[in-house]
């Protein structure tokens, strides 16, 4: 008999790393599918470039014929900050291959299994840039492309009992937004002046909204965008 598991995209590091150790925690198994590997042991990992889907087809084909596939978190992504006139067709459509292609895929292969089960979770990790964000044309577009899936995804299969729903992160304080946000940068400034909490926030508190989505009691939520962003996105804050 096949053992029930979860993919994870982009779990190396970051908000994937914490959704996964969370999962970990209550006895899921995970399986972490990233360009990089940990820098620890993780469980089972796959080395792949979701932007090569004849490779990541492959490796979805191998985790299916040997798992049940019931929960799918899509947290990969790739993330182009360039003025509009700066991005390429080229950025265009590596974005689209891995932010909205490769969720696609992990789906679809794991759909099978979702169905003779009568259940199952998806929970795609978006961005607050989808209420839009400077430079952030690509980034804005597939996330926002991402999020037009999941809700026609929870129309499309609520009478199977599978739900899907997003996740919109505001600024996460994880290795990659300290390499692009420097303590004391000006714009690191600004960024957490927009923030009414006045911090940033941490990859577990978003690993904790995964956590809810992905939990078999949260059986009637579903088409759903939870933003863990601080508040960022309410407004402006009073001076």
């Amino acid at each position: 008999m096949k053992k029930t598991a979860t993919i994870v995209t982009g779990a190396s590091n970051g908000i994937g790393r914490a959704i996964m150790k969370r999962l970990q925690d209550q006895g899921e198994t995970v399986i972490n599918l990233d360009i990089k590997a940990p820098k620890e042991e993780c469980g089972e990992f796959h080395q792949v470039d979701l932007s090569r889907h004849k490779d990541l087809r492959a490796v979805l084909d191998d985790i299916c014929a040997r798992h049940t596939v019931l929960r799918v978190v899509n947290n990969a992504a790739v993330v182009f900050a360039k003025p509009f006139e700066e991005t390429t067709i080229e950025d265009m459509e590596t974005g689209l291959a891995v932010n909205m292609g490769a969720a696609m895929m992990c789906v679809n292969a794991a759909l099978p299994a979702m169905r003779e089960a009568r259940f199952g979770r998806i929970v795609n990790i978006c961005s607050r840039t989808v209420t839009g964000r400077a430079t952030r044309s690509v980034y804005g577009m597939t996330k926002g492309g991402v999020l037009g899936m999941t809700r026609t995804w929870a129309l499309e299969f609520a009478k199977l009992g599978i739900t899907a729903n997003a996740i919109g992160p505001g600024p996460i304080e994880t290795e990659l937004f300290r390499l692009g946000n420097p303590p004391g940068h000006p714009e690191t400034e600004r960024n957490l002046r927009s923030v009414p909490m006045a911090r940033f926030g941490t990859p577990d508190e978003v690993a904790h909204a995964a956590a809810f989505f992905l939990d078999e009691r949260s059986s009637f939520v579903t088409g759903q965008i939870l933003m863990v962003c601080g508040g960022q996105t309410l407004g402006v804050q009073p001076s």
